[in-house]
C-alpha cells in the first residue's frame, strides 16, 4: 500500500521546486557599494558564483506554499545550512519540527514528534537544481537553467528568471532576486504548470568557511519507525 507524504508543505518544497515582501538580509561579510544598475546578465552571475564560492553557508528562511486546485497557502519558516557539493539541511521550526536533509546522495525527512524517517534517493528529488538544489552550487543556474533578466526593483534587487533547460523538470519557472550590494540570493520563488508556487525568503545568511559533513546525514536511532521513499515521495 502506498502512502503519500502527509506534511505538504514538504510536498510542496520537494515538487514545486516568504512572504510578499524581500526581509532585511545581514551578511557575514560587509556589503560593498551599491552597484551599477546597467551591470549585464553575465556580470551577475559572475557576482553570485564569486559571493557563493565559499565551502557553505547558513540563513534563516520563510516559505510560503500555495496548491492552486486545492486553493491551499500555508506557511513555515526555520533555518538552512548548504554545503557544497550537493548537501543541504533545512530545519523547519513551525509549524511543526521536521529536518530535511541531504548528503548528495540519500534524501531523509525526520519527523521527531512521530519518532519516524523517510529515506529516498537524492537524485530523484534534486538532480539537476531540483529542490533549491542550487543553492548548494551555483554553478548549476547555468548548467540547468536559462536565464534572462528580468528588472532591477525599486528596492534594489535584481529580478532573475530560470527557465528550466530540461523539459521534464519538474519546475516550470524560477524567479531569483538578488541584492544588488551583495550578490546574496534573497527569495526564490517557484511556480509549476499547475500554478502552484513555494516562494523561500532568506535572511541572516552567514557565509561559512566549515560546515561538519555530519549535519547532512542521519544516523538511525534505535526504535525509529523507517519508510522508503520512490521518486514520486511514495512509501514503496
Amino acid at each position: 500500500m502506498k502512502f503519500k507524504l502527509t506534511a505538504w508543505l514538504v510536498f510542496a518544497f520537494l515538487f514545486l521546486c516568504g512572504s510578499a515582501e524581500l526581509c532585511r538580509n545581514v551578511s557575514a561579510q560587509p556589503p560593498s557599494p551599491v552597484e551599477d544598475s546597467r551591470l549585464s546578465l553575465a556580470d551577475i552571475i559572475k557576482k553570485i558564483e564569486k559571493r557563493y564560492a565559499v565551502p557553505g553557508f547558513s540563513a534563516q528562511f520563510s516559505q510560503t506554499s500555495t496548491i492552486k486546485a486545492m486553493e491551499i497557502t500555508d506557511s513555515a519558516s526555520g533555518k538552512a545550512f548548504f554545503k557544497r557539493p550537493g548537501k543541504m539541511r533545512w530545519e523547519y521550526e513551525t509549524p511543526d519540527r521536521q529536518i530535511i536533509m541531504t548528503d548528495n546522495k540519500t534524501l531523509w525527512i525526520f519527523r521527531p514528534e512521530d519518532n519516524q524517517v523517510m529515506i529516498g534517493k537524492a537524485p530523484s528529488f534534486f538532480e539537476g537544481g531540483k529542490g533549491f538544489s542550487f543553492l548548494s552550487d551555483m554553478k548549476l543556474i547555468q548548467q540547468k537553467f536559462s536565464i534572462a533578466l528580468e528588472k532591477k526593483t525599486q528596492d534594489d534587487y535584481y529580478e532573475l528568471k530560470l527557465l528550466p533547460r530540461e523539459k521534464a523538470f519538474d519546475v516550470s519557472v524560477i524567479y531569483l532576486s538578488v541584492s544588488t550590494r551583495t550578490f546574496d540570493v534573497v527569495r526564490i520563488v517557484t511556480e509549476n504548470s499547475y500554478g502552484d508556487e513555494t516562494r523561500i525568503v532568506f535572511n541572516d545568511i552567514q557565509f561559512r568557511k566549515k560546515i561538519d559533513d555530519s549535519m547532512f546525514s542521519f544516523k538511525l536511532p534505535q526504535g525509529i519507525e523507517v519508510l522508503n521513499l520512490d521518486e514520486k515521495g511514495t512509501v514503496e
